[in-house]
């Protein structure tokens, strides 16, 4: 069986508000500002480093940037058992349209699961 588990390649923090259109289906008025005063340049998150791969604010990172039960429960409705499974086809989805489906990311992603 997969096992999700975040390969800290950034894709998440790509926040482009065109690729989610529903945001204003799942955030509160005020996460909705704070995830649009997030977006900078080409749509990356003003808090991922490039080059480091990580978030400048991880251990203060907001609700909805968390992988957690409790957050996917309440934002998506997603019941604990299922959160395995949802990880992973977001996660894929993510990063597949991010970094595309030949790249060292998807490779590294579907490694780290399992696949």
């Amino acid at each position: 069986m997969a096992t999700w588990q975040c390969i800290q390649c950034g894709a998440c923090c790509h926040l482009n508000p065109a690729d989610r259109p529903d945001l204003h289906e799942y955030l509160s008025p005020d996460e909705l500002e704070l995830y649009l005063s997030m977006v900078g340049e080409g749509g990356w998150c003003v808090n991922y480093d490039h080059n480091t791969r990580e978030c400048r604010i991880y251990a203060d990172r907001p609700r909805f940037c968390r992988v957690e039960s409790e957050v996917f429960q309440d934002l998506y409705g997603i019941e604990p058992e299922e959160l395995n499974d949802f990880a992973i086809d977001c996660c894929q989805q993510q990063i597949l349209g991010v970094y595309g489906d030949r790249s060292l990311e998807i490779l590294r992603f579907t490694q780290a699961i399992g696949f």
